[in-house]
């Protein structure tokens, strides 16, 4: 089981960015999904997360610019990014809880918005 992480870039502040995280291999289902960030010298924050019946969290930080979802179908969590500051840069980074295997964690993406 692993996932994949996408969509990272650069964007000038008050932009939008779109991540996705894919997970393959054998899954049998997922219980929750979601984003971490981490900033330089900052620690890692948890941005939002996802459950299996689509209940979502937010750090206070995002809510009300960042929305959560996602495709079970698909096994993929979505992160839309609305109104981006530059406080918002950081390497996020996406984790599932998989039934059966546990938590897994995909590869960074590196989020970098200019002022």
């Amino acid at each position: 089981v692993q996932l994949q992480a996408s969509g990272g870039g650069l964007v000038q502040a008050g932009g939008s960015l779109r991540l996705s995280c894919a997970a393959s291999g054998t899954i049998f289902s997922i219980n929750y999904m979601g984003w971490y960030r981490q900033a330089p010298g900052k620690q890692r924050e948890l941005v939002a997360l996802i459950t299996s019946g689509g209940e979502t969290n937010y750090a206070d930080s995002v809510k009300g610019r960042f929305t959560i979802s996602r495709d079970n179908a698909k096994n993929t969590v979505y992160l839309q990014m609305n109104s981006l500051k530059p406080e918002d840069t950081a390497d996020y980074s996406c984790y599932a809880n998989f039934v059966r295997v546990g938590i897994k964690w995909g590869q960074g993406t590196q989020v970098t918005v200019s002022s």
